[in-house]
């Protein structure tokens, strides 16, 4: 038994035809039925006197779009006590102010008192303007809605109850939105209650039970509940230590304290809970959420439907693993602990992970094995990406021999003094790196990236995220068993975190207060999607790898096609593989030229013409369809240029600022190019493809950084760690320094500490 509005009816809700709620939020882009539940603080103003229109107007767009797209939405409102309080309020001040001038006969008024409103003399007035309001919306997205008002006899009343579910599915079939609201004029008198001022106002809670009820009845996939709070917090709103609650789940209850109800109605967030726990029993899932904060309350309850990380998700299945914000904050403290351990520790770390690459190879090997076997059977993945996602002995060997250069280079990373000043006598200053924070990295097809991000992370001491594609879930998951392994051996098991649920790419980038720096590894189009989704979140990395190679006049024939085999067919799926050739036009129709274009059809090198180039030609290849592309695969662009100047100059509007390359004989040419080229890599006789970490002694490389701040080019331990100024003093105060003080400024630079170069 439960009670609504005071009065007990059976819960039992009918058999559900769709079976149990929703697992995951990324299922709730199949929900097909949809209850919005608007709470009072949502659709009245702040000055709790009217309604909220700019909000109302939005919410009816968002419903009237998930309608068009086939789906059946029904609105649970509260709002006519509000909208009649308005009307009544604006009456009662005209017939006061007509008399009482007819009766004083001066101009001014004396202040009028404004009687106590009955709510539900205020709710026949507004019910219909309400109703009118919503008619009115819906009506430009060519949507019509109908109106349906409840009692508390109309779910106790068996054949009311079956007249009314009646009623809402013949509503649904003719793709008709029904707005619901407790039928307020002639209900019981409530108690007394200040939540309006004015008003005695009708509990708020009638209609959280009231959409529950409904959501049940009508075997509602997902019943949206909007109030003026972001959703179920594990302590007050509002208090220091208060934080969301993404997931709640039944028997969560008891570790969550309730805070003080929205400033209308008398629901309040227990209520909700309560409801939204009645609904999930009864099959429904229920999302809670903030519809009046105004970045959000205009796409809210289709950012739900999307699945996307919005207000607290209800539901029945607890995962077995930490949550991704518990995550986020183990490795928050399990990175200041790595950071604590002394260099020698750290070291001691990646070591042992270098030697469980090679002990463990053939356990990592097979976990890899059945990645490869599961892509090719669902043929999902293209052969580049087969080729990044695939492991072997030498990419083992090799990686071992990355984490122990990575080891070997740590020792004076974290901690290291880079600048001393004498600020005053005995006042001494100094700026020292720390690590950056939590790093999020998230990669796609190369779990080889796994133990390489791991280890610079470890001799940052940051602590630190993994996000890998699902299509290399095995290997990612051995390797990175293997890293909490090697971590466990001076007790920092938790700094390197492998993100397991099934979050969302997007919402991880909305984790500002967890982490500090993302960095993608993968395709531009995750990268710019990162780019995008982060807010609030610094992102390294670059977004494509357009790489040239201009071939000058004075190029040598013996280097020409060696470095551009190289660049080009080496790894064509890499980022710092060639993807356009810039030809000098005098060496069109020249035997150098020739062999050129002989090496790359040996190569099966598909050869795409530039404009210009396509101009010299009878019968030219396919012409480019862009010069902005990146091919990733056994195909590049050749263009004619006719000089550096144009050459550099193509780069620049063409390029992606990554790794740019000319091959010339001629040392002025070659430094006006060096020297010009505003890329992160740009070379003289050599191929693209040393634009890497490993081959830079850097051991490894998070990603190659084309932004201009911070870190550029492959970006190693150093581009890991940030800095913080220390200043020691003996009772230094500012005033010391003024005019009259006694103390002058000095500004000594001090020598640093000599560095360990072992």
């Amino acid at each position: 038994i439960r009670c609504w509005s005071n009065i007990p009816f059976i819960t039992m809700p009918l058999s559900r035809a769709h079976g149990k709620s929703f697992v995951h939020r990324s299922e709730l882009k199949h929900a097909k039925r949809i209850v919005v539940k608007l709470g009072s603080a949502v659709v009245t103003r702040g000055d709790e006197c009217g309604l909220a229109l700019g909000r109302l107007a939005s919410i009816v767009e968002q419903v009237s779009m998930l309608q068009n797209q086939g789906r059946e939405m029904m609105i649970v409102t509260s709002g006519a006590v509000a909208f009649g309080k308005q009307r009544l309020r604006h009456e009662i001040l005209l017939s006061q102010s007509v008399r009482q001038a007819l009766h004083s006969g001066q101009n001014q008024l004396k202040d009028m008192a404004i009687p106590v409103l009955e709510a539900r003399a205020c709710a026949a007035a507004g019910q219909s303007g309400l109703m009118a309001l919503y008619e009115a919306m819906f009506t430009q997205y060519s949507i019509c809605a109908a109106q349906i008002l409840v009692t508390n006899l109309d779910f106790h009343d068996e054949q009311k109850r079956r007249n009314l579910n009646g009623t809402l599915h013949e509503l649904l079939r003719m793709n008709i939105v029904p707005i619901i609201n407790t039928n307020d004029a002639v209900v019981p008198p409530p108690e007394p209650n200040s939540d309006l001022q004015g008003v005695n106002v009708i509990s708020v809670k009638d209609n959280d039970s009231l959409a529950a009820r409904l959501a049940v009845e009508m075997k509602t996939d997902l019943l949206i509940v909007l109030s003026d709070v972001e959703g179920l917090f594990d302590s007050p709103p509002g208090s220091d230590d208060a934080k969301l609650i993404d997931i709640f789940y039944p028997g969560d209850q008891q570790s969550v304290t309730f805070g003080t109800k929205s400033r209308v109605g008398m629901g309040g967030m227990e209520a909700k809970v309560k409801a939204a726990l009645w609904a999930l029993q009864g099959g429904t899932s229920v999302v809670i959420a903030n519809g009046t904060h105004p970045k959000i309350s205009g796409h809210v309850i289709t950012d739900i439907v999307e699945g996307k990380k919005v207000g607290t998700f209800f539901s029945e299945v607890k995962p077995a693993g930490p949550t991704v914000e518990q995550q986020g904050e183990m490795a928050r403290a399990g990175g200041r602990a790595l950071a604590a351990l002394q260099p020698e520790q750290r070291a001691e770390i990646i070591y042992r992970l270098a030697d469980l690459l090679t002990d463990q190879r053939e356990e990592i090997l097979l976990a890899n094995k059945k990645d490869l076997e599961e892509a090719e059977s669902k043929g999902r993945l293209a052969l580049p990406l087969l080729k990044r996602l695939s492991l072997s002995t030498s990419k083992l060997n090799s990686l071992a021999i990355g984490l122990r250069q990575i080891a070997a280079s740590s020792q004076d990373s974290v901690g290291r003094v880079i600048r001393r000043t004498r600020i005053a006598k005995d006042l001494d200053l100094e700026q020292v790196t720390v690590p950056i924070g939590v790093l999020l990295v998230i990669f796609e097809s190369r779990p080889d990236c796994l133990p390489q991000v791991s280890a610079l992370a470890i001799a940052s001491g940051n602590g630190l995220l993994l996000k890998g594609g699902k299509e290399a879930a095995h290997s990612n998951q051995i390797l990175h068993h293997l890293t909490q392994e090697a971590l466990s051996l001076h007790g920092v098991k938790d700094a390197v975190q492998l993100v397991n649920t099934r979050e969302e790419v997007e919402d991880l980038c909305r984790l500002d207060k967890l982490i500090d720096l993302i960095i993608p590894r993968g395709s531009s189009q995750l990268v710019r999607n990162i780019q995008k989704a982060a807010k609030g979140i610094p992102v390294m990395g670059h977004s494509e790898g357009i790489c040239h190679v201009y071939v000058d006049t004075d190029a040598s024939v013996e280097k020409v096609t060696r470095i551009i085999r190289d660049s080009k067919c080496e790894y064509p799926a890499a980022c710092n593989a060639l993807e356009t050739l810039l030809i000098h036009r005098d060496l069109l129709r020249t035997p150098l030229f020739d062999q050129i274009i002989d090496m790359l059809r040996v190569e099966q090198v598909k050869i795409h013409a530039g404009p210009k180039f396509a101009s010299y030609l009878t019968f030219s290849p396919s012409e480019v369809k862009s010069l902005r592309t990146e091919y990733g695969d056994l195909e590049c662009c050749i263009e004619v240029v006719d000089s550096v100047q144009e050459a550099v100059e193509h780069i620049h509007k063409y390029g992606s600022s990554h790794t740019d390359v000319i091959i010339t004989e001629n040392e002025k040419t070659a430094e006006f190019f060096l020297q010009h080229v505003d890329s992160a890599c740009v070379f003289w006789n050599a191929s693209t493809r040393f634009s890497d970490g490993y081959r830079f002694g850097l051991g490894a490389e998070v990603g190659i950084s084309t932004s201009r701040i911070h870190a550029r080019g492959p970006v190693g331990i150093e581009g890991l760690l940030t800095t913080k100024w220390l200043l020691r003093g003996d009772n230094h105060v500012v005033s010391d320094f003024s005019e009259h003080g006694s103390m002058k400024y000095l500004h000594e630079s001090l020598p640093l500490p000599q560095r360990n170069t072992n």
